[in-house]
């Protein structure tokens, strides 16, 4: 059940993993993507990382967003955890923040932050298609680079 990422298009319909604790922002969130134009969107909202987990079941996601409001600790374990599992290891995660003067939680899985006020549907499309874009980059480039990494170890032996 492996997700495809790197074949989103205009048109196509773009699966969108919510992830917050707060409904309200969650809502506003939801109500900015439901706006952008000319893009399907379908979404589901995970609470926690064990309802996470339970969208997985029948949800494949193509972009994850993350509400920083979740806490710290429970940023990393979803990180974490979402990075761990082989269906969604590969799958751009973009964490929404409140504020640019918090300190960020630095991470490889994380591709961008994007700050809530003032978010438009623009600004959201516009930064789920650019990460898509640099996760599927990095994908070309590991492959390519363990293509490379095994034509040089057999030509070692």
């Amino acid at each position: 059940m492996e997700t495809r990422i790197d074949t989103v298009r205009r048109g196509d319909t773009m699966n969108v993993l919510l992830v917050g604790n707060n409904p309200i922002e969650l809502s506003g969130v939801l109500e900015k993507l439901r706006q952008v134009r000319g893009q399907r969107i379908a979404t589901e909202i995970a609470f926690d990382v064990k309802s996470i987990l339970q969208r997985l079941l029948r949800f494949q996601p193509n972009f994850i967003l993350i509400d920083d409001n979740i806490g710290r600790s429970e940023l990393l374990e979803t990180v974490n955890a979402l990075s761990a599992n082989r269906t969604t290891k590969d799958i751009p995660i973009t964490v929404l923040k409140n504020s640019n003067y918090s300190e960020s939680l630095g991470s490889a899985s994380i591709l961008d932050y994007l700050l809530k006020q003032n978010l438009s549907p623009d600004d959201l499309y516009k930064t789920l298609k650019n990460t898509l874009r640099f996760r599927t980059t990095q994908r070309y480039l590991y492959q390519a680079y363990q293509k490379r990494r095994g034509q040089l170890l057999q030509a070692i032996r």
